[in-house]
């Protein structure tokens, strides 16, 4: 259990503090949050009503309806990497109390919620992630993250204890969760042709983190982004949507496309260890969120990712008969260090498991 601690070690430079920021009601944000790209962006209209698929997990492990679900969570897989699933089956008293207790702790006084800032070389706690330079732009946005699983591996001084019942529901809602994951695991891995212990496998004692997201006000909402584009190093992320407001959004045949919040739904997107252990017949999507003018907006995303001890890459059930193989295999912690030591930057971070292709004067000289 050491492996955790001693594999991600990466921090954030401190950054001020963007709830404070928005309740000195600005008619300008700082140049440091400004970003130049957003003038030209190609964003999907929402009238044209694109939207991501729903798949209904109660008749994904239903026989009588399983084969036409399964084929919806295929699709969704392929053509999107996201998806909207319902009738998951984590109760519904648990999501409402998980939704409470973060609206409560972001409403606290500023020096309630800084006694559990993040530490100069980790990535938990209150604060800012992916901050690596002074320069580079930044997220409006404030966010708590914390180390789920393993148990053992757990900061607790990150761990709030305001409001009082928050390190229970953050139990119970995480671990609600684990079922969810295994159960989708398990249809993607019958998909994909494989054993679904054998994808299952990788996640077995593997890890859990959650971070949890703050989106202020913005005087200048499309100046800004909440979270910049990228995809997530974990096999599968779970976001719920605590208030829904719409911010999250998905990059889709080359434009950017709002997901519309769904009642008593997650989204569920596709990491990239699944793309790299599906041999990119899944793969992740770089998505990111936007800010609004008037309304805050809070969301909770679960990453479930294997151990660190892991080896990740092409099942080898996928790459038989001559397939061509597309990612090397890398220790999981290894890819993690990477992911987190960096700004966020779309995929750039893959480039560092996808095999090479030789060029031609490679080709030439070998």
């Amino acid at each position: 259990m050491e492996a955790v601690e001693k594999t991600i070690t990466s921090g954030s430079l401190p950054v001020p503090n963007v709830q404070v920021l928005s309740s000195k009601k600005l008619t300008e944000i700082p140049n440091q949050y400004i970003r130049p790209e957003r003038e030209t962006e190609p964003v999907l209209g929402a009238h044209l009503q694109l939207e991501i698929p729903t798949v209904d997990l109660s008749r994904l492990l239903d026989q009588r309806f399983s084969e036409e679900e399964s084929k919806k969570l295929h699709l969704a897989c392929q053509e999107w990497g996201f998806f909207h699933l319902i009738n998951h089956g984590v109760d519904g008293e648990v999501i409402e109390k998980v939704k409470r207790d973060i609206q409560e702790f972001f409403k606290q006084p500023l020096e309630v919620k800084e006694a559990h800032s993040q530490l100069p070389d980790s990535v938990e706690g209150y604060g800012q992630a992916f901050v690596v330079s002074q320069e580079q732009k930044l997220d409006w946005a404030d966010m708590l993250v914390l180390g789920i699983r393993p148990i053992s591996s757990r900061k607790m001084r990150f761990w709030p204890t305001q409001p009082t019942s928050f390190r229970e529901t953050l139990e119970q809602y995480t671990s609600e969760l684990m079922k969810v994951t295994d159960s989708l695991l398990g249809a993607m891995a019958k998909n994909l042709g494989v054993d679904p212990d054998v994808l299952i496998d990788k996640f077995k004692d593997g890890m859990q983190s959650t971070r949890m997201n703050y989106y202020p006000p913005c005087p200048q909402p499309d100046k800004a982004l909440g979270l910049s584009p990228h995809s997530d190093a974990s096999g599968l992320t779970i976001l719920l949507q605590i208030n829904e407001v719409q911010g999250l959004q998905i990059m889709k045949d080359g434009n950017w496309v709002p997901v519309t919040p769904l009642s008593d739904s997650f989204v569920i997107n596709v990491g990239d260890v699944i793309e790299i252990l599906s041999n990119g017949k899944y793969k992740s999507i770089n998505h990111r969120s936007t800010v609004d003018s008037e309304k805050e907006r809070l969301s909770i995303a679960s990453f479930q990712s294997p151990s660190s001890g892991v080896d990740i890459g092409p099942l080898p059930e996928l790459v038989r008969d001559g397939v061509e193989v597309y990612y090397n295999s890398m220790n999981y912690g290894q890819f993690l260090n990477l992911y987190t030591s960096g700004k966020l930057d779309g995929k750039g971070h893959m480039q560092f498991i996808k095999k090479q292709k030789p060029s031609i004067t490679q080709h030439f000289l070998s």
